[in-house]
């Protein structure tokens, strides 16, 4: 049975590479009819564009859009890991559709060798689909803690740059255009975020609402009092000196407390494996001559 299971399951990825193969060169061949009836030039198409375009036209699909906006929190963790295109979430729902496959195939494997005919195939696949199905999320979650952890970090630099901005007379649009051209390379991952923000200002959108935009999708509490004060800035006027440099001292405090945290948890975790490690060490220096001696003197009476 389990390799009749085997043999199903690789029948049917190779039938959806397939109709996926399919579909993809016969959305090619349209379009290339549809140049040649306008009378533009065909450009040639590489494998890269031809699997961007395929992945694209998953992640456009009916079950692509069903799935991408019954899950807000996969759409919200693909914007704070900052892959915010159609091909990124292509690839996610092709990994959440591939690794139940691929973790159901190896336990059809390991279920085909000898020694395993009498168990029973199907809680070690619902275990294996299910953790495939899980997976893909788990570790979009991780890099989007990580890229948030990257923002926490830039903040306080961030808050430098603009208070420098703000004292040469800059307005706060002015500001941020400024840290983007000019200080990429000091705050990389916020400069990527205020690019989009300066984009959606330029075509019309209110500043305000769009740094408030960010501070939600992105979820992260340094930038978010950052942008309040910015968008305090933008609305009202004034000068904003004071509670930026409030903003960066509480900022610094809050760092400074997180680091004693972990020293405190370092120097915990470091007595552990002192006791375990340097104890047993020093009682058989301390107390083995003593021993022996006990041994030594508990043979001669015998």
């Amino acid at each position: 049975m389990p390799v009749t299971y085997l043999i199903l399951a690789v029948i049917l990825a190779l039938a959806a590479i397939i109709l996926v193969l399919s579909q993809s060169r016969a959305a090619d061949r349209e379009q290339r009819l549809i140049e040649q009836r306008l009378g533009s030039t065909q450009l040639p198409r590489s494998g890269g564009r031809r699997m961007a375009d395929m992945l694209d036209r998953v992640g456009g699909s009916g079950l692509g859009q069903r799935v991408q906006l019954r899950d807000e929190e996969v759409r919200l963790l693909l914007q704070q890991a900052g892959w915010g295109g159609n091909t990124p979430r292509s690839l996610y729902l092709l990994a959440v559709v591939l690794c139940p496959l691929l973790f159901m195939a190896g336990v059809l494997i390991v279920l085909a060798m000898p020694g395993h005919a009498d168990t029973s195939p199907l809680l070690p696949l619902a275990f294996a689909g299910g953790i495939g199905f899980l997976l893909p999320k788990r570790v979009l979650a991780h890099f989007a803690g990580k890229r948030r952890d990257r923002l926490a970090s830039e903040v306080i630099l961030f808050i430098q740059l603009i208070r420098i901005l703000f004292d040469s007379g800059l307005t706060v649009e002015q500001s941020l255009r400024v840290v983007c051209r000019e200080g990429r390379s000091i705050v990389p991952v916020l400069a990527t975020e205020l690019d989009g923000v300066l984009a959606h200002a330029d075509s019309g959108l209110d500043l305000a609402e769009e740094l408030e935009k960010l501070s939600k999708r992105l979820r992260v509490a340094e930038l978010t009092d950052c942008c309040n004060v910015l968008r305090q800035m933008v609305r009202q006027g004034g000068s904003a000196r004071a509670s930026l440099l409030t903003l960066k001292q509480l900022f610094e405090d809050r760092r400074l407390t997180s680091l004693q945290e972990k020293v405190s948890k370092l120097s915990a975790k470091m007595s552990l494996v002192m006791m375990l490690l340097l104890f047993p060490a020093l009682l058989i220096i301390l107390a083995g001559p003593g021993f022996l001696a006990i041994t030594k003197a508990l043979g001669s009476m015998g």
